[in-house]
């Protein structure tokens, strides 16, 4: 046995639980790759406004349906990016209006640009955007994903949508994380009948059709709510429905746990049942827990992105991807304007790279298996 080998199985003999967990989640080069786009959405959640070079609240009925520009990099050999500049004509027999690419007109790009202002983290004054135009005209604008109905950038509003649905989901799983472990273990440690009433009230919340309830629950909302109101809302109706499976993982758990050594020392010892949960069998399995978590995130995405879609979520002002994916419901918008389908695309990336991530950490949770 060669010395490299011996050195490697000694490693491996006195290394945590974790170091096991991240050693076989590194040969899992599909879940990583998850990891890493999962860790940009997030980084796009932190700094929207930033990434976002256009005020996505502001309209300009001049500006309506223009489709993408497609950025050129070099000019003259010369690395400055660019994009040509639009003419716009009005058919004189639909009266609808078309926008054509100007070749004699170039409009420069610029890094860390200046523009609408925002507070970056909801607390710091800030106007540098990281892409804006070098000495443009009030007529000139960038527009990568091209502009909606009523003008508004799609680009920008997909950066700000991305801080809502991603947030709400991470809120979401957050509580019903908290509940799930909460709930799930006192009905495995205390049973009798408070396992019974735990069970019997998961088995009515699984029970109940999920559409209809969500409708009934959108229809309670006041419509004088504010955005933040709503935004709360939401997040407490997809916490308190997104538990139970945590819930019965945790039982289970629990209760294969409750009679190992370990457990009946801590109980002599005069632990607390919260401190029996918490310290000595939460630890043991946490990462089940972790992997389950981030199975758990597309569905709370998922959720309030349907929600929104079908209008029961939040509503404009406020800025999500169902709410965007609201434009794409008319086919004759379509018609006119396809890329407003690109909404789904973020939606689509984030829910395979959670599925992804989450397959990885529930295999690398299990070094021995």
């Amino acid at each position: 046995m060669s010395t490299d080998q011996t050195s490697r199985e000694e490693q491996f003999a006195v290394a945590t639980q974790w170091q096991l967990t991240w050693w076989r989640f590194r040969k899992h080069k599909l879940a990583v790759l998850s990891g890493l786009i999962v860790i940009a959405f997030y980084i796009i959640v932190l700094f929207a406004d930033f990434f976002a070079y256009a005020d996505p609240h502001a309209t300009d009925s001049r500006r309506s349906h223009i489709p993408p520009q497609t950025i050129h990099f070099f000019d003259d050999g010369a690395f400055k990016p660019y994009v040509h500049g639009l003419t716009q004509k009005r058919d004189l027999r639909t009266f609808k209006l078309s926008y054509q690419i100007d070749p004699d007109r170039k409009v420069y790009l610029d890094v860390f640009a200046e523009g609408y202002r925002y507070n970056l983290f909801g607390l710091i004054p800030s106007s540098t955007h990281l892409l804006g135009l070098k000495n443009a005209q009030p007529e000139d604008g960038i527009f990568l994903l091209g502009t909606d109905l009523v003008g508004r950038d799609l680009w920008s509003r997909i950066m700000v949508a991305t801080r809502i649905s991603l947030t709400i989901g991470l809120a979401g799983v957050t509580v019903s994380l908290f509940l799930g472990v909460l709930l799930g273990g006192l009905s495995a440690v205390y049973g009798g009948v408070v396992d019974m009433m735990i069970q019997r009230l998961i088995e009515i919340l699984r029970s109940m059709p999920t559409i209809p309830l969500w409708m009934g629950l959108a229809a309670a909302l006041p419509n004088t709510w504010t955005v933040i109101q709503v935004y709360l809302a939401i997040t407490i109706i997809i916490s308190f429905l997104g538990w139970t499976d945590l819930a019965r993982v945790v039982r289970g758990k629990f209760l294969a746990l409750r009679n190992e050594d370990f457990i009946a020392a801590a109980e002599l010892a005069g632990a607390s049942q919260f401190r029996i949960i918490f310290h000595h069998m939460l630890p043991s399995f946490l990462s089940h827990i972790i992997a389950a978590t981030s199975l758990a995130l597309p569905a709370m995405i998922i959720s309030e992105t349907s929600l929104s879609f079908l209008g029961l979520g939040l509503r404009p002002p406020a800025i999500s991807w169902g709410i965007l994916l609201q434009d794409a419901q008319n086919i004759e918008t379509l018609a006119l304007a396809p890329w407003l389908l690109a909404a789904a695309v973020p939606v689509i990336i984030i829910i395979l790279a959670f599925n992804f991530l989450g397959d990885g950490l529930r295999d690398a949770a299990d070094p021995y298996g």
